[in-house]
């Protein structure tokens, strides 16, 4: 049954685990659920470094996920060579509805941590030290809580993007052209949306709020950022399964995309490139009006 237990009896048990374990040295709770005035919900996870003195135990034998839960489903990411030793992560998403992101270092990754003197962007979000048995992160530096936050790009970054936008209009023309649905909706939806339409929308958010409001992964939260009529105009840019109605949504996406653009490029002072977007979309509608053979 989907009925998560509270943050307080969360970290609770994720301290006492820590405290009956010699092997964990320190336990650090990151992201949203360390960052002050955060919203969270039922479903906002708990980010958690543990820092251990063997890390080749922690992954062979998974047993110890199950002392927070019966484990629904996991996704485990490979062992890496970091600055300073190992590390893992087991994205682990319980029957209750708990969720808990575990990134488990060595030791020496802390420590390497702690001795630089910039936040690596995972702390500097938020971070709060939950259990420290050995003064491992005492030298982490306060978190400003601007990581993820976007700069303003440059007149060659901004160009690059509309470019490259452009370009993966093409594939789903041609994808379209081919009744191949699924690759089209990879370039439609993916590349041309949740990469290159994102950036655009998070460029324009950074205008309008002054460079202040950190992005969030896939667009969570845009909703909320957007103005009512530029979300509705997002919107209508997703589509179902029919090779028309994507074709629709194409050039809608291709409409959404120009009048952002133009307006960041305006506030930048960058100039929109009106001609190569015109012969884009030439080129696009004569693929949409060309005849298949037969």
């Amino acid at each position: 049954m989907f009925d998560p237990p509270g943050s307080e009896e969360v970290i609770a048990r994720l301290i006492e685990w820590g405290e009956g374990r010699d092997a964990v040295r320190a336990m650090i709770l990151t992201s949203t659920r360390a960052k002050p005035g955060a919203i969270v919900d039922p479903f906002s996870d708990y980010d958690v470094i543990v820092a251990v003195d063997d890390v080749l135990r922690f992954y062979g034998d998974r047993g110890w996920l199950g002392e927070f839960g019966s484990v629904l489903v996991l996704y485990r990411d490979p062992i890496r060579a970091v600055e300073g030793g190992e590390s893992f992560a087991y994205i682990t998403q319980y029957e209750n509805g708990l969720k808990i992101d575990f990134t488990v270092c060595s030791i020496g990754v802390l420590s390497h941590t702690a001795s630089v003197a910039e936040l690596p962007d995972e702390l500097d979000v938020g971070y709060a030290v939950l259990l420290d048995k050995d003064d491992l992160a005492l030298g982490l530096g306060a978190p400003t809580y601007t990581a993820f936050v976007p700069k303003p790009p440059t007149e060659d970054e901004y160009l690059g993007l509309v470019e490259e936008f452009l370009h993966e209009a093409t594939y789903v023309a041609k994808h379209l052209w081919r009744d191949d649905l699924l690759p089209a909706k990879y370039n439609l939806d993916h590349a041309m949306k949740q990469v290159n339409l994102r950036k655009m929308l998070e460029w324009r958010i950074g205008v309008d709020r002054g460079w202040s409001v950190a992005a969030r992964t896939y667009g969570k939260g845009l909703r909320a950022l957007l103005r009512a009529p530029l979300w509705a105009e997002l919107e209508r840019t997703y589509a179902g399964g029919s090779i028309s109605g994507n074709w629709d949504a194409l050039f809608a996406t291709l409409e959404l995309f120009r009048s952002v653009a133009v307006e960041v490029g305006d506030l930048l002072g960058f100039r929109y490139p009106q001609d190569l977007d015109a012969r884009v979309r030439a080129y696009l509608e004569d693929v949409r009006n060309l005849k298949h053979p037969g």
